[in-house]
């Protein structure tokens, strides 16, 4: 139906229902769903200058641009090709300050929002509010003595692949943003489930803490699954046992030597070899058989 709508439209039900064979009450069904779905709508005929039958004039039904998606686009190539020519003719400083620039365009009048939040994670969750708006779905959470700012989507994931300059300008823009330092995890362009950034959160009363105690604190048990960050520190920070002398062996320590040494006689069947097949001038036996001189027999 969405092809027909896409080939012939915009096109009455009634036009529909006879490409497909089916009733124009089961194709206005179909249609309405589309249309729920945001993929198709309706609007009044055209003017026509040829007769046409009493009644009301049958509405026409087109494609939206969102039903166009499902038969694919070309966006990314394109992109693609237009990055390769700017590097070709203008160089890679160009395709850097258009990544600053697209990113600048992206976050647009918001970003006074976000520098005006309160410290660093006020701060980076409200740059995730303003990424799931422009269709990124980030969301922020704890993790270590930090925040991470997670991004699910990633519109230009098949272009950042080939120009991570996208990445790094975004890195940068969110290191300005948020007025700190931040590291880049994981990226969907490389292959990642999401784009994770890592904003460090010092607290310096867990520091002066761990300081003061020798490096071992006491820290609250976890919640909902969530490590807090005085966890890891302890871990690190508690001394591990020493091992344990390694045992010694029977033979050592009853002062005896150990019951395979250098000198000890071959077994019997090894040593009738030897009887028999003496090695010739040169050769020596193991068990593997003759050396490189040895009998042949």
């Amino acid at each position: 139906m969405a092809r027909v709508l896409l080939e012939q439209g915009p096109v009455p039900a009634a036009v529909v229902a006879g490409e497909l064979g089916l009733t124009e009450a089961a194709v206005r069904r179909h249609l309405d769903a589309l249309i729920a779905d945001g993929e198709a709508a309706v609007r009044a005929p055209a003017r026509s200058t040829r007769p046409r039958g009493r009644g009301r004039p049958a509405r026409e039904y087109l494609l939206t641009d969102a039903g166009r998606v499902r038969f694919g686009h070309g966006y990314d190539d394109l992109a693609t090709s237009a990055l390769r020519f700017l590097a070709e003719t203008a160089g890679e400083a160009a395709v850097d300050a258009f990544a600053r620039r697209r990113v600048h365009d992206l976050l647009g009048a918001e970003m006074a929002a976000v520098v005006s939040a309160g410290d660093p994670q006020d701060r980076a969750e409200a740059l995730a509010s303003v990424l799931s708006s422009r269709g990124y779905a980030a969301q922020t959470r704890r993790g270590g003595f930090g925040v991470q700012l997670c991004q699910h989507h990633c519109p230009v994931a098949h272009v950042a692949t080939e120009f991570p300059e996208l990445c790094e300008a975004e890195t940068r823009a969110f290191a300005d943003l948020l007025g700190t330092h931040v590291q880049r995890l994981a990226t969907i362009a490389r292959g990642d489930a999401a784009c994770t950034t890592h904003v460090p959160l010092e607290d310096p009363e867990l520091l002066g803490r761990v300081r003061q105690g020798g490096g071992r604190i006491e820290v609250p048990a976890s919640r909902n699954g969530i490590e807090h960050p005085g966890h890891r520190l302890q871990r690190e920070n508690v001394p591990r046992p020493e091992a344990p002398p390694p045992k010694l062996r029977s033979s050592e320590t009853n002062g005896t030597p150990s019951s395979r040494t250098v000198g000890q006689q071959p077994p019997p069947k090894l040593r009738k070899m030897q009887e028999e097949d003496g090695p010739a001038e040169g050769g020596t036996i193991s068990h593997h058989g003759p050396r490189k001189g040895g009998s042949t027999r």
